[in-house]
């Protein structure tokens, strides 16, 4: 895979209308690896609009409403918007908001 192929497979998922779950959570850094990612959503720590998942590989889209049990705390946030990569924390920060709970 050249070098060009890279940058349209990130271009392709950018403009995509849903990513998966343990990859949008990876590129928004709330764990430092995606396989951490993957095992918060296996561990049923991740709720998808109010309901539980448990499957990596769901499909995120903006809009969406996301559950976060991490340690030490529980995050609500939406999605405002999906990645092709993993950017710095600036970028991570403008992908989603957080919710205010009552």
């Amino acid at each position: 895979m050249g070098r060009g192929s890279r940058s349209s497979d990130a271009e392709a998922a950018a403009e995509a209308d849903d990513l998966r779950l343990d990859r949008w959570i990876w590129f928004a850094r709330f764990q430092r690896s995606r396989e951490a990612c993957a095992d918060l959503v296996r561990a049923g720590r991740v709720r998808l609009n109010g309901r539980r998942v448990q499957k990596p590989g769901a499909a995120v889209a903006p809009g969406d409403i996301l559950t976060l049990a991490l340690p030490g705390r529980t995050i609500v946030i939406e999605v405002l918007a999906l990645a092709g990569r993993r950017g710095d924390a600036n970028d991570a920060a403008r992908l989603y908001r957080p919710v205010e709970t009552p």
